[in-house]
């Protein structure tokens, strides 16, 4: 799981100055958002403008009708409060495990900027509310499915407006207690709604967006680690650092690659173990390795285009219907419908699929005698000890489960509501299985890793770069010389906690997503 390379106390987010690291720290820990008067303000406008519509008698969809299929449908006012409360009760109908808190805690922040935006009708109280759970750590229990990215993410967000109603469970400080219990601990009593206040909570995109950028926080550490490891195999394999020329790179101009060439060249510059094998006969490495710049940096390429897509979708608007009170029009369009963010996670998907993929045959390599001229296994006595031989069958398992879980989400539609929502996404099913793919590359990374780190121990007295002896180093720490057979799970482990932590990002720092500033 990510770890934050700062732990602030309190992140504050203000809406006009949003960047991914922002959203990073909110994942890693506690936030708040900001509102200026000119937010409030705009709330209170577009608040304004529904109240207008409801005094002059017009007919508005999501204020006073039904709704998808029933929205030819009016509404008495004296039953708009029913209607709205109703909304979100109906609409509570996830299933599954809680999302995890980081998750929450972002989707608060997410649906809080979008409706400091002055386009969804609601008042400044509702938002304060949403304002006071997420700075008191009070984070709704949301079932982690039954949402298709459209017309939003409906069930999961009327499991987080139920807590505000009293409905439902919360977390907090660790422990899972009645939502009145949290609305007390926030401060808070339970609310009733106003015109279009349940519609603008339930419409929007914002738990696909929060489980696509909890993805792409976690792929960011895996992409990291993954460079670095490939970089080590290169030494444990006495491999050549000849096709990460920059002259091969810039003539076919892409943009990833180069980065990633660059990248491995800068950890590989003064390495005995290179040194040592200048003049060898090999003509050709691997794909393995001789590819990386390649493979990792059409990678790359695709983990800034979604870090660009999900930045933009983390501050945008998108319920339905929008209030535009520069002129008082209400207007229905689409902005729910999640597939900007479908896309984005899918391809992050096959991007995991990919980094996982390359390192267990650099894993597997490393492990054959007549491909890396280290001993059988990189272990002594190999026969009397199997060394890394399941380690490796560990590596290839979670490979083979992120290819089947690599398949595009997005290309899937079913239709809901009668056949009025023909047409969806699947951005909320898309996103929600990177973090599970992200823990199973990390596995991957980790294994290769200490394949490497074995191999080059197979060259002393010569030595690594600097920056790879500190990578060998750390993993030293925590993980003994394999000289013969012994459970390999908690070395595993131990790796992938340093993956967690920042020391790989921190070697290769200008591989961050471009969206980061």
């Amino acid at each position: 799981m990510f770890r934050p390379t700062k732990n602030p106390d309190l992140v504050e987010i203000k809406p006009d100055s949003l960047n991914l690291q922002i959203l990073r720290d909110a994942y890693a820990g506690p936030a708040k958002v900001t509102l200026e008067a000119k937010h409030l303000r705009q709330i209170e406008q577009s608040h304004a403008t529904v109240a207008k519509v409801l005094a002059d008698g017009k007919t508005t969809y999501g204020i006073n009708t039904g709704f998808g299929l029933l929205a030819q449908t009016k509404i008495a006012s004296s039953q708009i409060e029913k209607l709205q409360k109703n909304l979100v009760l109906s609409h509570m109908a996830g299933v599954g495990k809680p999302l995890p808190d980081a998750i929450v805690r972002l989707v608060l922040v997410l649906k809080i900027l979008s409706l400091s935006k002055g386009y969804s009708g609601v008042s400044t109280g509702l938002v304060e509310a949403l304002g006071q759970l997420l700075e008191k750590g009070v984070y709704p229990c949301i079932p982690e499915k039954g949402s298709v990215g459209a017309s939003g993410d409906l069930a999961p967000l009327a499991h987080l407006s139920g807590v505000l109603l009293g409905l439902g469970s919360v977390r907090f400080r660790g422990k899972e207690i009645p939502a009145r219990d949290g609305l007390k601990a926030a401060g808070l009593k339970p609310l009733t709604l106003g015109p279009k206040e349940g519609l603008a909570l339930l419409n929007g995109t914002q738990v696909s967006t929060a489980l696509a950028l909890g993805g792409l926080f976690e792929i960011e550490q895996v992409f990291c680690a993954g460079i670095v490891a490939g970089a080590l195999s290169i030494d444990a394999a006495k491999g050549s650092d000849v096709p990460f020329d920059a002259r091969i790179h810039d003539i076919r101009g892409q943009v990833g690659q180069t980065r990633v060439a660059r990248a491995l060249r800068d950890l590989l510059k003064g390495s005995a173990i290179r040194a040592s094998h200048a003049d060898c006969p090999r003509v050709q490495d691997p794909y393995s390795l001789r590819c990386q710049p390649q493979v990792m940096g059409a990678c790359l390429d695709m983990i800034d285009h979604a870090a660009m897509v999900l930045l933009r979708e983390a501050g945008a608007v998108s319920d339905n219907p929008l209030i535009f009170s520069e002129t008082g029009e209400i207007l229905s369009g689409g902005n729910f419908h999640a597939q900007p963010v479908a896309f984005a996670a899918d391809i992050l998907a096959i991007a995991l699929a990919e980094i996982g993929s390359i390192s267990e045959r650099r894993t597997a390599l490393l492990m054959d005698e007549k491909l890396s001229g280290l001993p059988a296994f990189l272990v002594s006595e190999s026969g009397l000890n199997s060394g890394f031989m399941i380690a490796q069958v560990s590596a290839a398992a979670l490979a083979s489960e992120n290819k089947q879980m690599a398949s595009p989400a997005s290309v899937d539609s079913i239709p809901t509501s009668a056949n009025q929502e023909d047409h969806v996404s699947m951005a909320t099913f898309a996103a929600r299985r990177l973090l599970e793919m992200a823990e199973n590359a990390r596995g991957i990374i980790a294994i290769e890793l200490l394949a490497a780190t074995q191999g080059v121990d197979f060259h002393a007295p010569l030595k690594t770069s600097k920056g790879l002896s500190m990578v060998h180093t750390r993993i030293r720490d925590d993980v003994p010389f394999f000289d013969e057979d012994r459970p390999f799970t908690p070395d595993i482990e131990a790796v992938k906690t340093l993956i967690s932590g920042s020391m790989f990002t921190q070697l290769v720092p200008d591989l961050s997503p471009k969206g980061a500033a």
